[in-house]
């Protein structure tokens, strides 16, 4: 039988389709007597809803709001909470607020119409930043605090530590909105079908959709069949968000019994949809008289928006990453995530642990410059290991092979001897970062909520049939999990076909989110397969199907946010080298070299793509991507002439090493690596400029005009 190259580049299954201009995206659907829909939208921040005066519509117009929500259903929608309306109605709490669509048979006539409806306010005074929002500005609009949540975990003694200190270190480390740019915008299509009702989305999670939505029109989730379009990207934006499409559209399908479609153009997408949490990070780290960090207080809040959304578990993600890849023997880190009158924050890859991992990483350089010693230096002494305890109490199960990784990317930069020869505004300079990412849902997520199920189905004509409800979306989970399982059954890739998932077909593999689908949906994967393998006769149809096991060993209280919050965490290092221009300010990055363990790569060619296209965001995030925001307007860049990304001009090439470390549990020793390949270049990049303008810099991004300022 043949066998796949687990490891070796394979050609992608879905390359030909999409290079070729074969594959259909949502906007390309068309269906029998389609409709099209456009969002009426809040436009004041804050306030309450007097008067909504809609035109006279032509035949075959409507205006479809909370109204329309038929007796019993629900006008919310169900994400983490289930605190997010689906049509504003009495108030708004953001600008862009969902208050209606207008639905209609030419798009052009539908912008008009739009126009014209006119929505009179009682504005209210509006909180827009982290300081406004925890100073209850306008009064609190969540709870009494104005917090959609706030937890401490503690790990040894912070208080009795600080006492004793020699020296306390105190810092606010700041960072910002940031916008997915998927090349796909987001769109979606609401139909009728029988006595049920189709959703064709590009999203991350079908059966997200699906549980979101059905109480609006108070359906049975089986009644909401949610089928996945190919998805042009999404980096998280497409994780709950679609939701606030599906909605309103699944509404417009029960009143008008037509299809109905709703493609967001470039500003639509840009203006109105959700971002990566802004935060602040504030912290107190105590060092003895030997230079090493005995403890932590770490003060973490994040910026969440008009509503929850998944910010309770963004931000449970940014805590127990608040103290990176390092063994602090005291810490306490509390997490707040704060309700402002701004669009709602939501997943992005890294999935809060960017901003913390970020801070604490730019807050050990400091400390090690006023300490008179390379950030390298002291990072080092502090690197976790296996057996070590973490952040949560649980403990570091597997053997950690910073010291390898930061060997590579020392070997291939020079780092050493450029960051003694480069002076400190010298306009040249050299940064290094590390950082590692937990794989999976953090503690008893995988087991208590998720419960993913993998089902194959081998056909008569013994092809194979994946049919789960994970989502390609661009990151090359297709061909990995087609290769894990083609090698466990020894047949060719060419007799595995894993179709885009449809939720009256596919089993519940869960959201296609939290590095989890190689490592968690890949394992339950190669358990299928081995198990059809066994039971494999030519020509007779089978069906297998398994569901997620835990390991044992590993406890988790979600109560108190102690234990072992991952089994297995994907670890990296980077160096970044920069020189900056003494006229424009501009930073040319020089070099880029990073190290990776990511277990073991399925593919080889794709990881690579990852960790290119991953480091390359991170550093946009660092260096360039600056995202304005209005109390009166909403986001000031709205496009991609204003709203600037990284482009292959940009950088120079990357260098990227591996290094093999085989998670026990995961398909050929495979971890999780989506999110970790972001998590740490825009530390080192920041590093490096620091020490090229010889200016301590605690706030990204930093684009040109920001340091001219400094300079």
């Amino acid at each position: 039988m043949q066998q796949t190259s687990i490891g070796r580049s394979t050609r992608r299954v879905d390359a030909i389709a999409k290079a070729s201009g074969h594959t259909q995206y949502i906007a390309d659907y068309t269906f029998d007597g389609m409709i099209y829909a456009k969002m009426v939208r809040s436009t004041v921040p804050r306030g309450k809803i007097l008067d909504i005066s809609i035109p006279v519509l032509p035949s075959g117009y409507s205006f479809i709001s909370a109204k329309d929500i038929p007796e019993g259903g629900k006008n919310q929608l169900h994400m983490i909470k289930t605190d997010y309306t689906c049509f504003a109605d009495g108030e708004v709490r953001f600008i862009g607020e969902t208050i209606g669509l207008v639905v209609g048979p030419d798009r052009g006539v539908l912008q008009d119409l739009v126009d014209q409806v006119k929505v009179t306010y009682e504005e209210g005074e509006y909180a827009v930043t982290i300081e406004d929002g925890l100073a209850c500005k306008g009064g609190a609009f969540v709870g009494e605090d104005n917090c959609f949540c706030d937890f401490t975990i503690n790990k040894g003694d912070v208080d009795e530590i600080f006492a004793g200190s020699d020296r306390v270190f105190e810092e606010e480390i700041n960072t910002g909105w940031q916008e997915h740019v998927h090349l796909e915008t987001n769109g979606a299509i609401a139909m009728p079908e029988g006595d049920k009702f189709v959703i064709h989305v590009s999203a991350q999670c079908p059966f997200y959709v699906r549980k979101s939505i059905a109480s609006l029109i108070n359906r049975p989730y089986e009644d909401i069949i949610v089928r996945q379009s190919v998805t042009g990207g999404a980096f998280g934006g497409k994780e709950h968000f679609p939701d606030v499409l599906a909605g309103p559209l699944l509404v417009a399908a029960y009143v008008t019994g037509k299809p109905v479609q709703l493609i967001f153009d470039r500003h639509e997408d840009s203006a109105y949809s959700v971002k990566r949490h802004p935060s602040r990070t504030r912290f107190r780290t105590a060092v003895d008289k030997d230079g090493n960090i005995t403890a932590m207080d770490v003060d973490v809040v994040y910026n969440a928006g008009g509503y929850e959304s998944c910010s309770y578990v963004v931000l449970q993600r940014g805590v127990f990453h608040a103290t990176g890849v390092y063994n602090i023997p005291n810490s306490r880190v509390r997490g707040r995530a704060v309700a402002t009158n701004t669009f709602p924050s939501d997943a992005f890859r890294g999935f809060g642990a960017p901003q913390t991992l970020f801070a604490v990483e730019t807050h050990l350089a400091h400390i090690a410059t006023q300490l008179g010693i390379d950030p390298f230096e002291l990072k080092k002494r502090h690197f976790l290991k296996k057996g070590d305890v973490t952040v949560t109490n649980g403990h570091i199960y597997e053997t950690v092979v910073l010291p390898e990784m930061a060997q590579q990317v020392l070997d291939e930069s020079g780092y050493l001897e450029k960051a003694k020869t480069y002076a400190p505004g010298s306009l040249r300079g050299v940064g290094i970062s590390f950082y590692n990412h937990g794989g999976a849902f953090t503690g008893n997520g995988e087991q208590m909520i998720i419960k993913a199920r993998v089902r194959l189905r081998k056909n008569s004509d013994d092809t194979v049939d994946i049919l789960i409800g994970s989502t390609e979306m661009g990151q090359g989970f297709q061909t990995a999990l087609t290769k894990i399982v083609a090698d466990e059954l020894g047949i060719g890739l060419e007799r595995v076909r894993y179709p885009q998932p449809d939720t009256s077909v596919v089993s519940d593999s869960g959201p296609t989110v939290a590095s989890r689908s190689t490592m968690i949906v890949g394992a339950i994967a190669q358990r299928s397969a081995a198990r059809l393998r066994e039971q494999w006769v030519e020509g007779k149809e089978l069906v297998v199907e398994e569901e997620y096991t835990h390991p044992e060993g590993f406890p988790w209280d979600q109560s108190t946010f102690q234990g072992d919050a991952y089994i297995g965490y994907g670890w990296g290092a980077c160096v970044i080298e920069v020189e900056v221009d003494p006229l424009t300010t501009e930073v040319n990055t020089k070099g880029i070299w990073s190290s990776h363990d990511v277990g073991l790569a399925i593919d080889e060619l794709i990881v690579h793509g990852q960790i290119n296209g991953g480091i390359a965001q991170s550093l946009g995030y660092a260096a360039m991507e600056k995202l304005d925001f209005s109390a009166k307007t909403g986001f000031k860049q709205t496009g991609l002439s204003d709203y600037i990304i990284p482009t292959s001009m940009d950088f120079p090439s990357q260098v990227c090493t591996l290094v093999d470390n085989p998670y026990e549990f995961g398909p050929h020793g495979a971890k999780g690596m989506g999110e970790l390949v972001f998590n740490g270049a825009s530390a080192a990049y920041i590093d490096a400029v620091s020490r090229a303008i010889g200016k301590e810099i605690r706030s990204i991004p930093v684009p040109p005009e920001i340091l001219m300022e400094m300079m």
